[in-house]
């Protein structure tokens, strides 16, 4: 993944959010579709194609990204008359086929497939993958993406959409998170659904995605759990616990949001808040298969920020705080707690003395992160601290752009931090660096960071 620039993705999901929405967005948007093909078939996974071809959606030009289930792996999650048997005639098998068209619906709202020459089909029909999905559990579905040939960043981006739907499914069952096992999460098409969005975030180099709000139906929706008000148990706890803002669309009846594409909203998000001005580098449509009175598009969008000074100096995103106070646990905890934090990826962690009630003296712990990692954050701090309570706070950030660099002194190599601010350059060297330099040469920490610093001002490479 190239990282070496901040690059940001917009998801419009007005229609809603699925699996395979996302996958064919960003695949319109550019991810390589051959490094999909092969990351998704190193998984050998038995009883799937897939297809990627153009379709028609509300007389929208979009991706569709298809994965097709043999009879024995068949979940019926883009069966109209399945999902909704109040609503829908069952179809005889003779005229059952992958694509309905209802009386309700505009002609332009049916999902038709080209056959161009040019789409891609990929067969997964033999492998060592043979797992009934109602047997699946965490500890299965995280062997299966372990044994795919991924990046490390795809890898942990799957792994996290999983444990996001793990933890809703032990939420809603009141059952450990091991002891849950996946229906349609587990099933074949959501498993490369879910590594598929993945590959693709990864493939096309995301640092940031924004999703302001998701759109949601009414109704029920049958599953294998019978039939379910909308949205679904596990839909729910997701947008509840990661805090996802989202409106019903009264006038439509079905389910446009998915326990799939829920967890990879959760996964992916970093921002709910657009820049006030931006352009948009490239668009891509995301097609779904079910029919609903609204498009049935994913919109994403990759978009470069306006920044504020004319030299690009001020970068600004949105970070979380979290804080909770704590009397109770000891000074070794505390700071094995903000050690972890860090670790984790914590943007800062610090104790504040405070007195709690009772007159009783305490630390107030505070962590910034970004709102991604809220869960992450807040775990490590329920499971090291004996805290029972967390409170968190979103805030605007405005940061200098910055990058690290490696220079060769003549006493040893050092990283440095340079910003800028109006055109001036300014130049921190790192401590850890500094402290180094310093026990090797036997000279005192000022005299070192000064000593980095100054020759940092002439090195080239800045």
């Amino acid at each position: 993944m190239n990282t070496s620039c901040k690059k940001t993705l917009i998801l419009n999901c007005a229609s809603g959010i699925s699996g395979d929405m996302t996958v064919a967005a960003l695949l319109d948007l550019g991810a390589d579709r051959e490094v999909l093909l092969n990351a998704l078939d190193s998984f050998h996974l038995e009883g799937a194609s897939v297809v990627i071809s153009r379709v028609k959606k509300s007389a929208l030009d979009a991706c569709d990204f298809n994965v097709v289930l043999d009879a024995e792996h068949e979940n019926h999650d883009h069966d109209m008359a399945y999902l909704h048997p109040d609503r829908f005639p069952v179809h005889s098998d003779a005229d059952h086929d992958h694509h309905h068209s209802h009386e309700d619906h505009d002609h332009d709202q049916e999902h038709h497939h080209s056959h161009e020459e040019h789409d891609h089909h990929h067969d997964y029909e033999h492998g060592h993958h043979h797992h009934h999905h109602h047997g699946r559990n965490l500890a299965d579905i995280e062997a299966i993406l372990r044994s795919g040939d991924l990046t490390p960043n795809a890898l942990a981006i799957a792994l996290r959409i999983f444990r996001i739907v793990a933890e809703a499914e032990s939420q809603v069952h009141g059952e450990p998170i091991d002891h849950i096992h996946f229906h349609e999460v587990g099933a074949v098409d959501s498993i490369l659904d879910i590594a598929a969005a993945a590959v693709c975030v990864d493939n096309l180099g995301i640092t940031d995605v924004i999703i302001t709000d998701l759109t949601e139906g009414t109704g029920t929706v049958n599953c294998q759990h019978g039939l379910l008000p909308i949205p679904v148990p596990a839909t729910t706890a997701i947008l509840s616990r990661y805090q996802i803002p989202f409106h019903v669309a009264s006038s439509v009846q079905g389910e446009l949001i998915t326990p799939t594409g829920a967890a990879i909203a959760a996964a992916l998000r970093t921002s709910e808040q657009l820049p006030e001005t931006f352009r948009i580098v490239k668009t891509g449509l995301g097609a779904g298969k079910r029919d609903y009175k609204v498009p049935g598009v994913v919109r994403a969008m990759l978009i470069e920020e306006e920044r504020g000074p004319a030299d690009g100096s001020f970068e600004s995103d949105r970070i979380l705080k979290l804080e909770a106070n704590i009397d109770d646990s000891t000074g070794e905890a505390l700071g094995y707690t903000m050690e972890t934090l860090m670790e984790k990826g914590a943007l800062d962690a610090w104790f504040t003395p405070v007195y709690m009630k009772k007159h009783r003296p305490a630390y107030m712990l505070c962590a910034l992160c970004h709102p991604a990692d809220r869960s992450k954050m807040e775990e490590i701090i329920f499971k090291n601290t004996t805290t029972i309570g967390i409170r968190a706070f979103e805030a605007d950030r405005t940061k200098l752009s910055r990058k690290i660099i490696s220079i060769e002194t003549p006493l040893g190599m050092a990283d440095v931090k340079c910003c800028e601010i109006n055109g001036e350059q300014i130049i921190y060297p790192e401590a850890d660096s500094v402290i180094r330099l310093a026990k090797e040469n036997k000279k005192g920490y000022p005299e070192m960071y000064h000593y980095v610093k100054e020759y940092a001002r002439t090195f080239p490479e800045k």
